[in-house]
Formats: C-alpha cells, sequence, structure tokens
C-alpha cells in the first residue's frame, strides 16, 4: 500500500463516471453478498448453492460469473481487501507523516476491528482455515495480510525518519506487536467477550510507542542541551 496511484485513481474516477454494465452490476452485487455470508460462515463455508438461494439465483447464473467455488473465495479477498484499504490505510495518508500517521493507521485499523466483533475479520477467520492448505486462496489471503503489513512497518520506518522514534527501531519487530495487539482485541472481545478489550489494546499500543519512542526523546534533549552542559565537571 502506498499513497493512491496514478491508475487506480484514473481507474476510480472513469468509474464514477461511467455506469457499471448489468452483468458487472450483478457480479459486483453477488460478491458483496458472498463477503456478507463469509463473514458469518468464514470462506470455507461459501458454496455456489448457498450463495445462488441468497440471491435467489439459480447456481448457473452465479457460476456463469466465477466458474468455480476458488474463484468466487478468491474475488471475496479481494473485495475484503479493497474495503479494507478504504476504511483503514488511504484515511490514514491525510495525517501528517510518522507517529501522527501510524497511530491513525493503528486507530483505523481498531475501529474496522470493534465493528467486525459481531461479524468476524476475513484475515484472521481465513487464516484459520487456510493456513495449512496451500492453493490460490491462502495465497490471496496471504499476499492481503502481508501487503497490509508491509504498509505498517513503512509508517514505522517514516516515523523514525521523522525522529519520532529510536534511530535503532526495528519496524518488523514493532509492526509484529502491533499486529499481536489486533490480534489480541479480536480474540479478547469476540471470543471472550471482554468488556475492556478495547481500551486495553489502547493501553498496550501506546505501550509499545512509548517504548519505541523513550530513546528518540533522550536523544532530542540531548541535542538541545548546550555542549557546554553536558561537560563533566573537574
Amino acid at each position: 500500500m502506498s499513497v493512491i496511484p496514478t491508475a487506480r485513481r484514473a481507474r476510480a474516477e472513469a468509474t464514477a463516471h461511467k455506469p457499471l454494465q448489468k452483468g458487472q452490476q450483478t457480479k459486483a452485487a453477488i460478491v458483496d453478498a458472498a463477503l456478507g455470508l463469509a463473514t458469518q460462515i468464514g470462506l470455507e463455508g461459501l458454496s455456489i448453492g448457498a450463495l445462488a438461494e441468497v440471491m435467489q439465483m439459480s447456481k448457473s447464473g452465479v457460476f456463469a460469473h466465477f466458474g468455480s467455488r476458488e474463484e468466487l473465495q478468491i474475488s471475496v479477498v479481494r473485495e475484503y481487501h479493497t474495503r479494507f484499504e478504504d476504511e483503514v490505510f488511504y484515511p490514514a495518508m491525510t495525517a501528517a507523516r510518522g507517529l501522527p500517521r501510524l497511530r491513525k493507521l493503528f486507530d483505523n485499523w481498531m475501529k474496522r476491528t470493534s465493528v467486525e466483533i459481531d461479524s468476524g475479520c476475513i484475515y484472521i477467520s481465513g487464516a484459520v482455515e487456510f493456513d495449512d492448505r496451500p492453493g490460490p486462496v491462502r495465497d490471496a489471503l496471504a499476499s492481503s495480510v502481508n501487503t497490509w503489513l508491509s504498509a505498517m512497518r513503512r509508517a514505522v520506518e517514516i516515523a523514525v525518519e521523522e525522529g519520532h522514534l529510536a534511530a535503532d527501531t526495528d519496524a518488523s519487530q514493532m509492526a509484529f506487536e502491533i499486529h499481536a495487539q489486533i490480534l489480541a482485541l479480536h480474540y479478547e472481545a469476540r471470543f471472550l467477550r471482554s468488556p475492556d478489550s478495547v481500551r486495553r489494546a489502547l493501553q498496550a499500543f501506546e505501550g509499545i510507542v512509548q517504548r519505541y519512542s523513550r530513546d528518540a526523546d533522550t536523544a532530542a534533549r540531548a541535542r538541545k542541551t548546550p555542549a557546554a552542559a553536558r561537560k563533566p565537571q573537574a
């Protein structure tokens, strides 16, 4: 993920001025229904028959748009990723570079996770379903998650460049720890129904930020301290 590419913006503008063809509208509606179904029963629970029933279409009508159950599942993963970007990543790009942007990314991620407590996260449920099942669906899931985690690592690196985090910050480690808080939040809130899980996740995130920024603050104070004041007395 990066700032919206020109090609993506051009496609978005073109789509805004060009109505979808009937076949495209139908396929988009099927994917939307499939995504809603998948958040409830998982990707593995999706079937052409179940979706045909939800859409009040024939099985052959649904099959004509995808060709296989696997292609349907991959389409759902891609649609989920697109919505994730639109809700979590791109809005955070309006925040200032560095720590403000990193905080915004986490805040947006938290909001989405909170909404999904009553439905489910395709990234998390998909990982459980396909962690040991190689194939195109697993590849699509892993690619989407890796793309997002790469964006988080880059946000940490930018915070280091801006001097908001210590120069020796391990971006991969920090991103790992942030990701761990989201997984813990989802588990605590969705499975254990812990009422204070959101507060604890926010507190944990701030603890991570403080730990990685402590050395940066020390260095900044040292730079502001006159050399004479730092020189040991005889």
